[in-house]
């Protein structure tokens, strides 16, 4: 049995009452196929996330962590292997279809927020709703009860420019889960805020996934917000090299 195998299954142990929300098998992805400068990031990955999971993604730079991530957003399309998100095999998906799975199924939440600097705390979260066809009234509504579940109710109409790093994550935590997404995907979410901060929105992103029972996949270079997961994964040369289980002691 292949080593990645072997640490899907623990995993799967872990919560095998769950669902799974999303399954990965053999996935590969070159860049320059073909040509003498071809890259091979990554190389057969296989894993399973369930629902409720909150899982890390580690490795050195260039072992293939962030390619995954996008990966499983598809924001970047595999060179081979299949992706199933809620049991629907993503392969199956046009390019439009996909467009929509992508912004009803999946959150994303991003190092340097990525937020319209033109547009209100209330306005940014509202957005995902008005994309989907809801109405403006209803979908103004929602953003305001979210965010002020977040701490953000005296916020709601300030632009990011008048946000602190806390506070605008906290928007684009938001506006991740303003759809119910079956997952959650973070690239470095709290790589470009103070420890204090940090600490703050971990905290918040665990309370989400204990309450909710909100998936989360975060890529982290650090081991302090790695260990606030349930298990982390460890990648190596476009392969996982092995998978940690907590919980973690606390320092």
């Amino acid at each position: 049995m292949a080593q990645n195998e072997v640490k899907s299954k623990e995993i799967t142990q872990k919560t095998s009452d769950s669902e799974v929300i999303l399954r990965i098998e053999g996935l590969h992805k070159r860049y320059n196929e073909g040509k003498t400068n071809e890259v091979h990031a990554l190389r057969g990955v296989d894993l399973e996330v369930r629902k409720g999971d909150m899982m890390a993604i580690m490795g050195p730079s260039g072992c293939g962590k962030t390619t995954l991530l996008n990966m499983i957003g598809h924001l970047d399309k595999n060179s081979g292997g299949d992706i199933f998100i809620s049991d629907i095999d993503t392969n199956d998906l046009s390019d439009g279809q996909m467009t929509a799975f992508r912004r009803d199924n999946i959150g994303f939440i991003f190092q340097l927020f990525n937020l319209f600097p033109f547009l209100t705390a209330v306005e940014n979260v509202e957005t995902p709703l008005l994309l989907q066809g809801n109405n403006s009234g209803i979908a103004r509504e929602q953003a305001k009860m979210l965010l002020r579940d977040l701490g953000m109710g005296d916020r709601l109409y300030h632009s990011p420019l008048e946000l602190s790093g806390g506070q605008q994550q906290r928007v684009a935590v938001a506006r991740a889960l303003i759809t119910d997404p079956a997952i959650i995907l973070g690239d470095e979410p709290t790589g470009d805020l103070d420890s204090t901060t940090s600490a703050e929105v971990m905290t918040l992103f665990r309370r989400i996934n204990r309450i909710n029972q909100q998936t989360f996949v975060l890529v982290t270079h650090n081991r302090w917000i790695a260990e606030k997961c349930d298990y982390i994964v460890h990648m190596l040369d476009g392969k996982i090299s092995h998978v940690e289980m907590g919980p973690f002691l606390e320092e």
